[in-house]
């Protein structure tokens, strides 16, 4: 989502499909850096940009203007090839753009009461969606083919949501999240899980796509915050943790333990889902890393990577290792490691900092 202050120097920031790359969208330009090495890859000074989203590591970027000069109309958006350096396609419309989402089969474009599913290869339109008032773009959407669903809100006074399946153009479900109105979406990358968190930024929860039904709730807190983002790890099926960030400036990871109670050999096998979900407060499936960004900085964050080990085969007894990055609005780029251990007991470790608006494509950081 595009960040409206004037005050923050970068105005969107976005992961690729995979997690490989980031992007961000200056009051001068675009950035495109490669997350394992933190390399600038590309950069283009144009004006400002409230949208710059990739399609996995291709060339094809689609980009869409703050509104500061004619040629980048906030209503325009611009399929654009980084190799040639030149516009391969631009669509108008008669409101502002306020997201845009790909995968390799579907182009998605969010306007204030409107939603259009276009063949991402022809542009032919597939599907128009009204939907209620959504001022600040909300959706998620999951890059996987085979479950390729788009989620909006669907209530302007609930935090309800419709789930479409864009693959066969025909709505899946609808989704009674929360009480308060949605504040973010986020649906695992193999499509199977949507966490929502509502405007008052107290409860995360995770519904099963297939079927709609809840699958945990977690507390972040007992006072209201702006929920940022929420990010799964990469997974196929049942990721394994889940991120929040909000404006305390704490990241939150919680565990997403075995649906059936069961012990499990994965990541924090001796965790157990609560026998109700009111109960999924256990501090054992919550951890808080306090002050990891200056509080209300905007940021948006990816867990880049899942590792999983035997607990004897680390020194530390860690079972595992996510590599989170955080891109913060005020020009950061911050990678953590975050490790459990045989204990269920977790660790932080700050590995890298370095700042996006001074990194130059010679450099490394």
């Amino acid at each position: 989502m595009a960040n409206q202050s004037s005050s923050y120097p970068i105005l969107c920031a976005s992961f690729n499909q995979d997690n490989s790359c980031f992007a961000i969208g200056t009051r001068e330009g675009f950035k495109i850096f490669d997350c394992n090495t933190g390399r600038l890859l590309y950069e283009r000074a144009a004006g400002a940009f409230i949208i710059v989203e990739m399609l996995f590591s291709s060339s094809l970027l689609a980009i869409v203007g703050a509104g500061e000069q004619p040629s980048l109309s906030p209503r325009r958006l611009c399929l654009f090839n980084t190799v040639t350096g030149v516009a391969l396609e631009e669509l108008n419309f008669l409101t502002s753009i306020l997201a845009v989402r790909m995968n390799k089969k579907r182009l998605i474009v969010i306007l204030q009461e409107k939603t259009f599913v276009y063949d991402i290869n022809s542009l032919n339109i597939l599907d128009t969606i009204d939907t209620v008032p959504n001022p600040k773009g909300l959706c998620a959407f999951s890059p996987s083919l085979d479950g390729s669903f788009l989620a909006l809100p669907a209530s302007k006074t609930k935090g309800s949501l419709l789930v479409y399946n864009v693959s066969n153009l025909r709505l899946h479900c609808e989704i009674d999240a929360h009480r308060s109105p949605l504040a973010v979406l986020s649906l695992s990358s193999g499509g199977t899980h949507i966490a929502t968190a509502s405007e008052q930024g107290t409860m995360i929860r995770v519904h099963l796509v297939s079927d709609a039904t809840k699958s945990y709730s977690f507390r972040r807190g007992s006072y209201s915050s702006n929920i940022f983002s929420l990010s799964f790890a990469p997974a196929a099926e049942l990721p394994d943790i889940l991120l929040a960030t909000s404006s305390s400036g704490s990241v939150h990871v919680f565990s997403l333990g075995s649906p059936q109670n069961q012990r499990s050999s994965g990541l924090l096998g001796s965790i157990k889902v609560p026998h109700t979900i009111n109960d999924a407060l256990d501090p054992a499936q919550h951890s808080i890393l306090h002050r990891a960004v200056p509080a209300g900085v905007r940021s948006n964050t990816s867990i880049r990577k899942i590792d999983k080990f035997d607990e004897t085969t680390t020194p530390e007894h860690v079972v595992l290792r996510a590599t989170i990055s955080m891109i913060t609005y005020g020009g950061y780029l911050l990678e953590y490691g975050y490790n459990v251990n045989h204990q269920n007991k977790s660790s932080w470790t700050l590995e890298r900092e370095f700042n996006l608006l001074t990194a130059e494509t010679s450099s490394l950081p």
